[in-house]
């Protein structure tokens, strides 16, 4: 079989629309460079042992070749994410998937060729797959086959490390599975309904609970223990949240595409020392830490779980207390990462989640990372669509400081400006002052401290007692 490369002319426009000859339509597409296999033959050995061989198939449905191929690699790397070696990867293009089998119906038996040629046990579909696709291509593979959704959860298991992470990652998987339970024939009855055990009743003789009935009944119950639990934990945080509110502490989230340098950057502004690894969805847990600004002022920042193109609807039902942090920040810091071949298209990514859990309105500083390693003709570019943005490097420290300045402009600032006269003794409201508030000027007397400062509502209530004329 020969995989020929889609060819387009620009030129050669016609009026009727996108329009697909019939060779391209039905044609698979071998895409290079897909292989993961080493050279070093101790180590292929190794790997061939521990890891899953796949292949890869997308259905090319709109946009470009080039967005087409970034992502087919997206789907590589996670795949190898998911700890599974690559060997071949095939696109179809078509103007939607087949509803019976994702790809084409001849196509599928040209799959099961290349299947049986690499040695694949597993298929990996670029989509969410219905039921009836996944069980048809499986049943015509004659291997196992998942999807891109299947594939994220997997790796979201994977990481999971906190309670809460680990209980949500379930929920999502329970959700996912309930509606994707497959059976083989009558012998999954496992016990008769009514008296039928006993022979008595017309009507009442024949299979009662089937096993696929039982297993959604397991998760249905499963689901709901989750989802308590979950309620339990969403409280906790909930109150943690609320007292930063009622200490009138700015909070900031860190959005952004998955590995775009997140936790990276959080190291670098605050010292967090959280996990930093070159790796999809390496962060799961939200991390919260204090920092100050240069004038004193305390402020939160949150590092938020990565985004991904067609980011799992469960994953994101599951996530949604986690991913509120985001909707209760005062602003959303979006890291991009520089380096991607598409970061116009994680940034539509992202603000297309942000708009799905409603933080599409809160205040956005975009920030682009990875300076280090990126195209100097793409900077130039995200230069000219996004003039506000601030580039950075996380790795190297570059742009850190410009950045620190940036978001000290953009935290909001207390709105009731107060001019008091402090006792000495009530040096408690002096460091109020400096957590929350911003010193316009202050000057000790003999009476105690003169301040002129921009407060809260709450503090300037305090303060009301010490104000001229108070």
């Amino acid at each position: 079989m020969t995989y020929l490369p889609y060819e387009s002319d620009p030129d050669d426009l016609d009026p009727d629309g996108d329009q697909f000859d019939l060779a391209d339509r039905i044609s698979l597409r071998r895409v290079a460079g897909m292989s993961t296999q080493l050279a070093d033959i101790t180590e292929v050995e190794y790997r061939e042992l521990q890891l899953e061989r796949v292949v890869l198939v997308s259905v090319w449905t709109s946009g470009s070749e080039v967005d087409a191929d970034n992502a087919m690699a997206e789907l590589k790397l996670l795949a190898e994410t998911a700890g599974s070696q690559v060997l071949e990867g095939l696109v179809q293009r078509r103007k939607d998937p087949d509803p019976a089998t994702y790809i084409g119906r001849g196509k599928v038996d040209e799959v099961r060729q290349v299947v049986i040629a690499t040695g694949a046990d597993t298929v990996i579909c670029d989509g969410e797959l219905e039921p009836a696709q996944l069980r048809n291509l499986e049943d015509r593979v004659g291997v196992k086959v998942i999807d891109r959704t299947a594939l994220i959860l997997d790796i979201f298991a994977q990481h999971a490390k906190s309670s809460e992470g680990k209980a949500q990652v379930e929920l999502a998987q329970l959700q996912y599975l309930r509606q994707r339970l497959r059976g083989w024939g009558g012998n999954l009855s496992r016990q008769a309904g009514g008296r039928a055990a006993a022979g008595a009743g017309i009507g009442g003789r024949g299979p009662g609970e089937t096993k696929i009935e039982t297993d959604r009944r397991r998760i249905k119950t499963r689901i709901a223990i989750l989802r308590r639990r979950l309620r339990e934990l969403e409280s906790v945080r909930d109150t943690k949240r609320a007292q930063r509110t009622r200490n009138q502490v700015p909070s900031l989230a860190i959005v952004g595409y998955t590995n775009a340098g997140k936790s990276s950057l959080l190291n670098r502004l605050t010292g967090a020392g959280v996990l930093v690894e070159d790796a999809l969805f390496a962060t799961l847990d939200p991390t919260t830490r204090r920092t100050e600004t240069a004038d004193g002022r305390v402020f939160t920042l949150t590092d938020t779980v990565g985004f991904i193109r067609h980011l799992p609807h469960d994953l994101v039902e599951a996530f949604r207390s986690t991913l509120e942090e985001s909707v209760s920040a005062d602003l959303l810091v979006h890291v991009v990462d520089g380096s991607d071949p598409d970061p116009f298209g994680q940034i539509a990514a992202v603000r297309t989640v942000l708009g799905e859990i409603g933080a599409a309105g809160v205040p956005e500083q975009l920030v682009v990372n990875k300076i280090d390693a990126a195209d100097p003709d793409a900077l130039l570019a995200l230069r000219g669509r996004y003039p506000d943005a601030v580039f950075v490097s996380a790795r190297t420290g570059a742009g850190i400081e410009e950045l620190r300045e940036r978001l000290e402009e953009r935290l909001p600032r207390p709105e009731v400006e107060v001019r008091a006269l402090v006792p000495y003794d009530r040096g408690d409201l002096i460091n109020k002052i400096h957590l929350t508030g911003e010193f316009v000027s202050s000057e000790h007397t003999e009476h105690g401290t003169e301040v002129v400062a921009r407060v809260n509502a709450e503090l300037a209530g305090e303060l009301a007692r010490y104000t001229h004329g108070g």
